[in-house]
Formats: structure tokens, C-alpha cells, sequence
């Protein structure tokens, strides 16, 4: 019995976690903490035509790859995703990135918004995962993207007139959290990640395991 219980931890199905959120949500943080205390997740790295920036690791931001390439992969419908910059640069997931995880029993996290969300579940209904990131507040956002220091003014007034274009789409996610805090918001990602890993459609071990438990009783049984 143990040989099968140890069979099933290796032959889990992963899944696939989406977390998406306003800016100044705290989303980044949030998806580093659970990166960092989670050693079964795995951050899903897309593909980029753009150029790579200074700082930027080839497999680590991003796969960077030509127009070409893109349209390759485009035609060949080897992406989960994908999506088209208002700035010319074109982004995408592509499926043997994530299902070498998931294959394999590890889980793959996405900082994705609700368009990519939407293409991800149609392909991958039982895989996709989705939780939204609410603010407490929007003053609590203005505060974050004002406190960053990072943006002018004028970048900041974009963002915040996208927030409530973003927030409109929380009630296609399967979970949302309000994140105050963001160890409580931390501990409930991960006591959502927990029971999703507990799904029977991801555990395909699962009926070799039930029939030996039947066949055991029935032996039992019979003495």
C-alpha cells in the first residue's frame, strides 16, 4: 500500500494557477512570496518579439524570439495564449513551456489578465486555476503606484483609469482575495493552491489506488 501511495505523489497532475489584478494591487510581490515558499510551483515564462533590455535573462523575464518565429508558432497553434502590444511587441504563452510542468506533477503560476485568462481556460478547462487580487481601496492603489516612484503623473492617471476596466472582469475568476496584508493574502493563495492539488481530475492515480483499497477489503472479506 505504501508503494502506491508514494506512486500517486509522483503521478499528480499539475495545474495551472492564474493570478490577476489591478496595478498597485500588490500582484508581483504577492506571486514572488508564493514562488519563494512553494518549490512545486513553477513561474510560467512567456515569449516576446520585442527586444531584450538590460538586466533581462533569456528564459528567466522571457524567450526572445523573431517576428517570424511568432508567426511560426501562430500557424502551428503552439500557444496557449497570446496577445499584441499597443506598443508593436507581440506576447505569448506557448503549451510545451507550461505542459512539461504540469505533465510532471508541478504546478505553473501566471501573472495574466482576464483576456489571457479567457483563452487559457478555453484550451485547458480543467488545468486553469483563476484568482483575482482585489485592493482593499482604490485610494489604498493610487497610494501604491504613487509610492512606487517610479511613474509620472500621467502614467499613474492611465493606470488608475484602467483599474475599474480591470476590476469589471472579477467575477469571471473561480477565487478572489482582498489583499490587505500580503501574508494573509500568501496563506490564502496557498490554502487555495492545497485543495485544488487534492482535485480528483488531477490525481489520475487515483483508480489504481481505489481498486487495490477494494480489492484488499474484499480479500479481507473472503478469510
Amino acid at each position: 500500500m505504501r508503494d502506491i501511495v508514494d506512486v500517486l505523489r509522483k503521478t499528480r497532475k499539475g495545474a495551472m494557477f492564474i493570478i490577476e489584478a489591478p496595478s498597485g494591487t500588490g500582484k508581483s510581490t504577492v506571486i514572488k512570496e508564493l514562488l519563494k515558499r512553494d518549490s512545486n510551483l513553477k513561474f510560467s515564462v512567456s515569449v516576446t518579439t520585442r527586444a531584450k533590455r538590460e538586466g533581462e535573462q533569456e528564459g528567466v523575464d522571457y524567450y526572445y524570439i523573431s517576428d517570424e518565429q511568432y508567426d511560426e508558432h501562430l500557424k502551428n497553434d503552439d500557444f496557449y495564449e497570446y496577445v499584441n502590444s499597443q506598443y508593436g511587441s507581440r506576447y505569448g504563452t506557448l503549451r510545451s513551456e507550461v505542459d512539461s510542468f504540469i505533465s510532471i506533477g508541478q504546478d505553473v503560476i501566471f501573472d495574466m489578465d482576464w483576456i489571457g485568462a479567457r483563452q487559457m481556460r478555453e484550451k485547458a478547462p480543467d488545468d486553469v486555476v483563476t484568482i483575482y487580487l482585489l485592493p482593499p481601496s482604490i485610494e489604498e492603489v493610487h497610494k501604491r503606484l504613487v509610492g512606487r516612484g517610479t511613474d509620472s503623473k500621467e502614467t499613474i492617471d492611465k493606470r488608475m483609469n484602467l483599474v475599474v476596466e480591470k476590476i469589471k472582469h472579477w467575477d469571471e475568476f473561480d477565487y478572489v482575495v482582498v489583499n490587505v496584508n500580503v501574508d494573509e493574502t500568501v496563506a490564502k493563495i496557498q490554502r487555495i493552491i492545497s485543495g485544488e492539488r487534492m482535485k480528483r481530475v488531477r490525481q489520475p492515480g487515483m483508480p489504481a489506488f481505489v481498486t487495490e483499497l477494494m480489492d484488499e477489503a474484499q480479500k479481507m472479506l473472503e478469510k
